[in-house]
């Protein structure tokens, strides 16, 4: 028999298992996050770029600048911030056809990695410019568009240097950062951040997305199987907020010597 590849064993080697007792499969505690690793300028081309690890999930982030806006800006003295999204074929257990990533979800997610950038960004700071940033998604354990959106912050980030070292920016480009995770309620216990085996059978499940100055930008909160009340909804955000609070950090502490971010 042939034996799997090493890189393979390692890592079904290092799985965690759940101590007894514990509800949730990998054996973190309800208000436990899954290891956040951030690597900026994953890709050598591209203006801004980070490769973003959350627990299984793994999501590349690159960011385009453009010297062009969409028509109906044109004349304002302003840029524009979007954003693209897609789950690579084998991302997933099964294969998922690359003309499947054109539907309602993976246009959902785009627009909500968008809104979550220019929510801090002056799009005024770079001129009639556009960033794009593509968020492809390479291995897929839930909290894909959270993951997307931390990294996709820093790839804009990153591009903004860029701008700012052609010296095409008029102005400080961001007002704050913006973080987003996932929580829920399952088998009754609100948790913070899911992974696929909690995500697909939790009773609720919400997405957050804040500022690092504890603003929401978005919410997308849905009863699966339950409906949930104030004091569920309360418990949910508080783990978000300080999920969040702890990625902020991370952010800052990655790029705060830039000077693009404000103190």
């Amino acid at each position: 028999m042939t034996r799997k590849p090493q890189p393979i064993r390692d890592r079904e080697a290092g799985a965690v298992e759940a101590p007894a007792g514990t509800h949730r499969p990998d054996g973190r505690t309800p208000r436990q996050a899954r290891p956040l690793r951030i690597r900026r300028g994953a890709l050598a081309h591209a203006e801004g770029s980070a490769l973003v690890t959350l627990g299984g999930t793994r999501v590349l982030c690159a960011a385009t600048v453009e010297d062009r806006i969409p028509n109906w800006m044109r004349g304002q003295g302003r840029g524009w911030v979007t954003a693209e999204y897609g789950m690579l074929p084998r991302s997933t257990n099964e294969r998922t056809p690359r003309s499947a990533q054109s539907g309602g979800r993976t246009h959902e997610i785009q627009r909500l990695i968008g809104r979550s950038l220019r929510a801090v960004t002056d799009l005024r700071a770079f001129g009639e410019r556009t960033i794009l940033v593509d968020c492809d998604v390479l291995e897929a354990d839930g909290g894909t568009r959270t993951a997307a959106i931390n990294g996709a912050f820093v790839a804009l980030h990153d591009a903004l240097v860029t701008i700012s070292n052609r010296g095409q920016l008029v102005g400080p480009p961001l007002r704050d950062t913006v973080a987003a995770i996932s929580v829920g309620i399952v088998q009754g216990v609100p948790c913070l951040d899911l992974a696929y085996a909690e995500d697909s059978t939790a009773d609720v499940d919400m997405n957050v997305v804040m500022t690092g100055g504890g603003r929401f930008v978005e919410l997308q909160g849905t009863g699966e199987s339950t409906t949930f009340g104030t004091d569920d909804l309360r418990k949910m955000l508080g783990l978000a907020r300080a999920g969040i609070r702890r990625i902020a950090l991370l952010q800052r502490r990655m790029l705060g010597d830039s000077g693009l971010l404000r103190s």
